[in-house]
């Protein structure tokens, strides 16, 4: 940093947490106390974000601590130092992206791709750090897009604009279809999973005031959707926070839905909805003995009709959290399960 301030230039600094960049502001201002610091990141209002933008492009600014808002849309010829911390939990491509951020005029540019002391690098995120060092010259997008594709595999780089069958059902369902299709004319026999419907009167989604950035909130939608046990809510719960704030309720209904989806399939249970002040589980084929230990487990909270068209049910209380409730539940019935074989 302090080389590139000796002459003239200006530095971009990632640091992709927003809940402890003003710490990392402040370790870097302890080292640079002579330097003009400034913060960008997906929280800050557009117009004083349109501020710091023109401050940064006139000079007035020597060094952007930021996230990974700058990946597109800034043009900064006189930034010629990139730091990014924690670089192994960033996408090969994104990093790329990031990378073209300096090196935009005559003058000879520096990128600093980091990771904590002591820290083992997954196998792919070497890879991924291995490619970019690899990968510099330039016209070389090209090689890294290969290089992800043989890394990640080629599901997530098809875009928008699919055609044919694909362009008709979507991605994620054809590739369902083209893979029984495929286990069919092997002689294999696909495993069929229920599909958990949901129907439940909760505000659920990403706020755009939380997540600015389209493609970024596209691209945490896709990893709510994949949740798929205890980890994954964790995890994603985690990178949320940390990449953008304190995560809003709407968002936290969310990812409890998806949880609750994954383990209603699981489950062999067809729909969850909410009627009347109740909640209701409707399962594919009741399994009655497991239903009834489930049921003792909660105190009379559960009540279970065995009529033509069986279900579960429980009643909504003042002070309830009926998504959590609903998630012991489902929990409950998965250990059963399994302890039973």
């Amino acid at each position: 940093i302090k080389k590139e301030l000796r002459r003239g230039g200006q530095v971009f600094y990632l640091h992709n947490r927003i809940v402890s960049i003003n710490h990392a502001v402040s370790r870097i201002a302890s080292m640079v106390p002579e330097a003009k610091i400034a913060i960008a990141h997906e929280k800050i209002d557009k117009e004083e974000l349109s501020d710091i933008w023109h401050s940064l492009v006139v000079g007035e600014i020597d060094i952007l601590v930021t996230t990974t808002i700058i990946e597109t849309g800034i043009d900064v010829p006189n930034a010629n130092t990139l730091i990014i911390e924690h670089a192994d939990n960033l996408g090969l491509a994104q990093l790329h992206q990031i990378r073209g951020r300096v090196g935009r005029s005559s003058r000879r540019a520096y990128a600093y791709f980091t990771y904590p002391k002591g820290v083992a690098l997954t196998e792919i995120a070497e890879k991924r750090l291995m490619a970019i060092r690899d990968y510099t010259e330039f016209g070389s997008g090209f090689k890294i897009a290969l290089r992800d594709l043989e890394i990640r595999g080629a599901g997530n780089l098809l875009g928008a604009e699919q055609h044919g069958h694909i362009d008709t059902v979507g991605y994620d369902l054809y590739m369902k279809l083209l893979n029984e299709a495929i286990l069919e004319e092997k002689g294999g026999e696909s495993v069929k999973k229920t599909e958990c419907s949901i129907d439940l009167s909760f505000d659920a989604y990403i706020p755009e005031k939380y997540i600015h950035v389209s493609t970024q909130r596209i691209d945490a939608y896709k990893k709510i959707a994949a949740i798929e046990n205890d980890d994954d809510l964790n995890d994603i719960r985690d990178e949320l926070n940390d990449r953008y704030g304190k995560m809003p309720l709407p968002t936290d209904n969310l990812l409890f839905i998806s949880y609750i989806r994954a383990m209603g399939s699981a489950c062999n249970i067809s729909k969850i909805e909410q009627r009347d002040g109740s909640i209701i589980i409707r399962p594919q084929l009741l399994n009655s003995a497991v239903w009834t230990e489930v049921a003792a487990n909660f105190k009379g909270r559960l009540l279970l009709n065995v009529s033509a068209k069986p279900y579960i049910s429980y009643r909504i209380k003042k002070g309830d959290q009926p998504l959590e409730f609903l998630c012991n539940i489902l929990k409950n019935y998965i250990r059963i399960t399994t302890k039973n074989g």
